[in-house]
């Protein structure tokens, strides 16, 4: 069981940006002091619901400040950026940490991100696919150019080489955010692992493993890859000595960010867009996740990998939003949590 801590860079009400980004890397801090076995980093802009927008920086500055923990990006929003310059980037914190850099991308979202880079609507809605395959022709081949409608380039070649890991085989890892059956055929397709949201149950998570398994094996995978993909399942954590009181320091934090974060959302064309309702929504992941004490928590783990087979957590840990309760709740997962997982 490989257990990580899920980063959003939250900004809770009265808090500022740069409080929010220094929880942010005091959790990547403590996790790896506390023994957890990667910290996955979260992307957004214009929003307080994250306040970090360029994953794949705060990456290059906690592999920078860790020595063990493996950082991955969940995730970087591929419509948004070149998947030539994601790659590099990718490449360079992959050989330079010595491979613990994970590379998660997304699709993202129909937000005004879209019109700010200049990338466009049809980058959300049907450019994924072709921009994550010149990602991973970039971290799989020697060179590269492009011929497709939105990217077209002569023959480059790569430097840095990911596959030139010294003492080490083969790029960075790449995970594919996956939301619908469409994206699980698509990570699928490709053999790439999936990471599945914290919005999901276990029954909705272990149908979609199935799926991916299915799209796997018929695109010729061999068995023995697909038994072993990786797949990530995000969830919150909150440990505390008894259920009520980590229930509660939650539902009391959590709403009021939700609330002013995700309303902050805009869309790019003005499309209707519903929003959860922020107490249940924080009650319902306080249902499905390890939210409780230590052996509630872990039974949380072990019954999510029993019924899924996936064994990667990524964990929120700031939903309290306070530094020290987050650092608090970061050492417990380790001290008391972690152990009873062995």
């Amino acid at each position: 069981m490989r257990v990580g801590a899920f980063v959003l860079a939250a900004q809770f009400p009265g808090q500022g940006q740069g409080e929010a980004l220094h929880r942010a890397v005091r959790t990547a801090e403590v996790a790896e002091e506390a023994g957890l076995d990667s910290v996955w980093l979260a992307e957004h802009h214009f929003v307080p619901y994250g306040t970090c927008p360029s994953a794949v920086t705060l990456a290059g500055l906690l592999l920078g400040r860790t020595r063990r923990i493996r950082v991955g990006t969940a995730v970087s929003v591929l419509p948004n950026t070149h998947p030539v310059a994601l790659g590099e980037q990718a490449a360079l914190l992959h050989l330079l940490s010595g491979g613990r850099f994970s590379l998660g991308v997304g699709r993202g979202g129909p937000w005004v991100d879209l019109e700010v880079f200049g990338s466009g609507l049809q980058a959300y809605e049907s450019g994924f696919p072709d921009s994550l395959d010149l990602l991973l022709r970039w971290l799989r081949e020697p060179r590269v150019s492009a011929d497709g409608e939105r990217y077209r380039f002569r023959e480059v070649p790569v430097v840095p080489r990911p596959d030139e890991l010294i003492g080490g085989a083969g790029g960075p890892e790449v995970v594919v955010a996956c939301t619908s059956a469409k994206s699980v055929r698509l990570a699928a397709e490709r053999g790439l692992p999936m990471l599945l949201g914290m919005h999901c149950g276990d029954e909705e998570k272990a149908d979609m493993v199935g799926l991916w398994r299915t799209h796997a094996i018929a695109a010729g995978h061999p068995p023995e890859a697909v038994d072993g993909a990786g797949h990530v399942s995000a969830g919150v954590a909150q440990i505390a000595d008894g259920r009520t009181e980590a229930t509660e320091t939650l539902v009391k934090a959590m709403p009021g960010w939700l609330r002013q974060g995700l309303d902050a959302h805009v869309t790019v064309d003005g499309r209707h867009r519903s929003m959860r309702d922020p107490v249940a929504y924080t009650e319902l992941l306080c249902g499905l996740h390890p939210v409780g004490p230590p052996r509630l928590a872990a039974d949380r783990l072990a019954a999510t990998a029993e019924r899924t087979g996936i064994t990667r957590f990524a964990l929120l840990v700031e939903g309290s939003g306070d530094l020290a309760a987050t650092e608090e709740n970061v050492r417990r997962m380790g001290t008391d949590v972690l152990p009873q997982l062995c």
